[in-house]
């Protein structure tokens, strides 16, 4: 076998980071409605236009930065929502002409975070921007805040340069780890087959 974990880990790159930087297709999130300030219990939703009949995943990046899938909206609008579910209890999606929605039907603090939208062409994805969803203010001590991020006063390149990375991170070394473990399994076997073909020659 002449393949190395090198190798294998660029192929990966070769399939990821392309994509990740937008090079053929633009993707945008934005919300539905025009939103100053977003409360507990209200009900988000987000549109993305893709450019592209292919269908989309949903993913939100919570507070902590830690990814996690919402669902898939397939161009024949089908939808498979986390744990192969057809429906969830917190969310909604759908198609309609150039855009995929994503609902949230009750905003918790839970729901805080970024949220995208991706495509995946010829096995490259390509990503949309977050789009920051935050409640405004919470109150830690008597006579202090804590402000969230406002959700147009983030920094767009430094916030979608850290987004992509964390991303791109989840979607290179998630599935180079399965390879490599692959390889150490052929290793195994190929050493204890050469192991019983030396044995037996021997006798």
């Amino acid at each position: 076998m002449h393949s190395s974990p090198a190798l294998l880990l660029l192929l990966a790159l070769g399939l990821c980071c392309p994509g990740i930087h937008g090079q053929h297709y633009e993707l945008r999130v934005s919300f539905r409605n025009s939103i100053t300030q977003l409360q507990v219990g209200q009900r988000l939703e987000l549109l993305c236009q893709t450019g592209s009949k292919t269908g989309v995943f949903w993913i939100h990046q919570d507070k902590s930065g830690t990814p996690h899938f919402i669902v898939s909206t397939s161009s024949k609008h089908l939808n498979t929502f986390q744990g192969n579910q057809r429906t969830s209890r917190r969310f909604e999606a759908s198609k309609d002409r150039r855009f995929y929605q994503l609902v949230v039907k009750s905003f918790t603090p839970q729901d805080e975070g970024h949220y995208f939208c991706v495509i995946n062409i010829n096995e490259i994805l390509y990503f949309s921007r977050g789009q920051p969803a935050f409640l405004p203010v919470t109150t830690t001590q008597p006579g202090t805040t804590t402000k969230n991020p406002d959700l147009t006063t983030l920094d767009p390149e430094r916030r979608m340069q850290e987004e992509l990375e964390s991303f791109c991170h989840i979607f290179i070394w998630v599935p180079f780890t399965g390879i490599c473990l692959l390889l150490l399994q052929l290793l195994a076997i190929t050493i204890l087959l050469y192991q019983r073909r030396t044995h037996h020659n021997s006798l």
